[in-house]
């Protein structure tokens, strides 16, 4: 049965990480909701030859209609700038190194390391979120680009790192692996692609999830496992694939914050074998739940990865 009232407002914010005070009603979610739905279906129907134009269109009008999502989404206080990227800056370790985000959105992480020493490039393949909303800082530019052919529009062997952060699941299935394979290309010789996603036995982690579906039918298009990213890794001709075994902020204490975390690919083959017992149970709560409980067996089920180009 589909929450209403108070339990769909309250399951949203949570969803969303909006602050318990912010003004959400449930006719605003029905909105959200039904507006997703249909761009959904406008951007699965896009063709190779529409694609951006689609893409860009369908984000314009969801970030434009719902001006409550670039107001309020992940502006909890409790989830400050380290809080969320602490992990980011040690995994992609000291600066200078040229960085490139795919799908910066408010540009928050492209700021956050540009403020810690990096040279940054933020993107995006709408202007309704990105630069208004970005710091000025020196060390970070702006620029547009369709989030699939990166070299298009940037020279090949250029950046040190290129980052994504909840991106891989927005893309159209059709150029999931063109856009690993144009990461590689930006990358200079030993450059790093790191990346997250939600799992999809965790999932749905988009709008659905507010309304109990079982698997993503809003703009999550596809959620992924680790065993399908390092398929779409390996193929697109990354030379080592490796998962990120990290302390969770908000695990995190006086003993541990100096942990760095672990980036391995015995790790990674690890995830991929328990995922496959987890995949064994169809889309369910059963098996959401299951994916929670197996934390404790280091089972994380928010995908941090890095693949290398040698």
């Amino acid at each position: 049965m589909e929450p209403r009232g108070q339990e769909l407002v309250e399951r949203y914010k949570r969803t969303y990480f909006i602050p318990d005070d912010a003004p959400i009603t449930e006719e605003m979610i029905l909105d959200h909701w039904e507006l997703e739905k249909r761009l959904t279906q406008e951007l699965l129907a896009s063709t190779p030859e529409n694609r951006w134009e689609v893409f860009e269109k369908c984000y314009t009008e969801l970030y434009s209609q719902l001006e409550w999502i670039n107001k309020y989404v992940e502006t909890d206080p409790g989830m400050n700038s380290d809080f969320r990227f602490q992990n980011w800056l040690k995994v992609i370790g000291s600066p200078p190194q040229t960085i490139y985000e795919v799908g910066s959105g408010k540009a928050e992480l492209t700021t956050y390391l540009a403020r810690n020493g990096f040279l940054c490039k933020a993107t995006e393949i709408t202007r309704e979120r990105g630069r208004k909303y970005a710091e000025e800082l020196p060390n970070l530019i702006w620029d547009i680009s369709d989030g699939v052919h990166l070299d298009q529009f940037e020279e090949p062997n250029t950046y040190d790192v290129v980052i994504s952060a909840s991106i891989v699941e927005h893309l159209h299935p059709d150029d999931e692996l063109d856009h690993f394979k144009s990461a590689r290309k930006i990358l200079a010789e030993g450059g790093r692609y790191i990346f997250t996603a939600p799992h999809q036995c965790a999932g749905p982690q988009d709008v659905s999830a507010v309304f109990n579906y079982d698997e993503a039918i809003g703009m999550h298009l596809h959620e992924f496992t680790y065993g399908e990213l390092k398929s779409l890794c390996t193929e697109a001709g990354f030379s080592k694939i490796c998962a990120v075994l990290a302390v969770p902020p908000r695990l995190e204490n006086p003993l541990t914050r100096a942990l760095k975390p672990i980036t391995s690919h015995s790790y990674l083959n690890y995830l991929c074998t328990f995922e496959n017992l987890l995949l064994r149970f169809r889309p369910s709560p059963l098996r959401r739940k299951l994916t929670k409980l197996s934390r404790a067996l280091l089972f994380v089920p928010n995908i941090f990865m890095v693949a290398y180009k040698d």
